[in-house]
This record gives C-alpha cells, sequence and structure tokens, in this order.
C-alpha cells in the first residue's frame, strides 16, 4: 500500500529550510504532496499560484513531490488525498507548543491521520518565511536562504513596490 504524506504550509515564500524538508520527507514517503494554503489567516506576499510555481520550479527533478493548493480543513484535504500522514517542521522548543495543539486537534477530528514531526536540519533552523520577507523587503541579501528562482521573485517583488 503507498504510504501518502502531506506536507502543508503557505510557503510565503519557499525557503531552503522548506525545500530540506520536502526532500526528506521524499525519501521516507511513496508520495509526498506540497499543500499550499489559499487561505490563510496572515496576510500574502505572494499569490497561491506563483507559491505553488516556486515550489515545482525547485522540485522539477523528484516524480514523488506533487504541488497543488488546498481550501478548507486540512484532515479533509488529507483524506481526499488517500493520505495518512501530516508533515510538520520543527526548528525549536517554541515550535512544539503550538505544532502539538494543531495535531491534538486533527487526531480529534481524524484519529486515523498522524502527524509526523520533522526536525528542521541545523543549517535552517533560525529560517522562517516571514524573516526572509522581512529582510528582503529592506533590500538585505537572502540568496543563501531561498532558491534562486525565489530570490529573483523577492528582488522583483520588493523593486516595483519602490
Amino acid at each position: 500500500m503507498k504510504k501518502i504524506a502531506v506536507y502543508p504550509g503557505t510557503f510565503d515564500p519557499v525557503t531552503n529550510g522548506h525545500l530540506d524538508l520536502i526532500h526528506r520527507g521524499a525519501v521516507i514517503f511513496d508520495e509526498l504532496i506540497v499543500a499550499v494554503t489559499k487561505h490563510p489567516k496572515k496576510e500574502l506576499l505572494f499569490p497561491t499560484d506563483e507559491r505553488i510555481n516556486m515550489i515545482r520550479d525547485t522540485m522539477k527533478s523528484n516524480g514523488k513531490i506533487i504541488v497543488e493548493s488546498f481550501d478548507g480543513l486540512l484532515v479533509d484535504y488529507v483524506k481526499s488525498k488517500g493520505a495518512s500522514v501530516i508533515i510538520r517542521g520543527l526548528r525549536a522548543v517554541s515550535d512544539f507548543e503550538l505544532e502539538l495543539a494543531m495535531a491534538l486537534m486533527n487526531r480529534k477530528l481524524d484519529p486515523g491521520i498522524e502527524t509526523f514531526f520533522m526536525m528542521t536540519s541545523e543549517l535552517y533552523s533560525y529560517l522562517s518565511s516571514g524573516v526572509v520577507r522581512e529582510i528582503a523587503s529592506l533590500s538585505g541579501d537572502v540568496s543563501a536562504l531561498v532558491p534562486d528562482i525565489v530570490h529573483q521573485m523577492l528582488k522583483d517583488k520588493f523593486m516595483s513596490d519602490e
């Protein structure tokens, strides 16, 4: 039986930390769906289609990875894809409390879906999309934090805002 996992997030923008988890998750599971949320509670820099394309453009070489958007309850989406695992990344102990609460609620909503916590590589333990957006908005160099295509899109976005 095929083991399918879903890695959900806003990915606004996708960072090298996200990509590290995606690549490592694809080694563990038969199929990994990167699920880009359409309507998060936070204001976004990039629209959904651009966030999806950023990830797809960096994942061209791996057929085990599917990138698409979703809307609504995560557990409903996971179930609709025939998946039974949600992947969540942990950078620090501070992430754990929020992630634990979400995992327990997801388990309450559907006991058949497990949350798989992956520790972020130490290279990216400080990295978040929010930090990348802030640095880029202040004309800082984020080239070592994101794929080349994302770096260019950030430069274009913030140059056009000036």
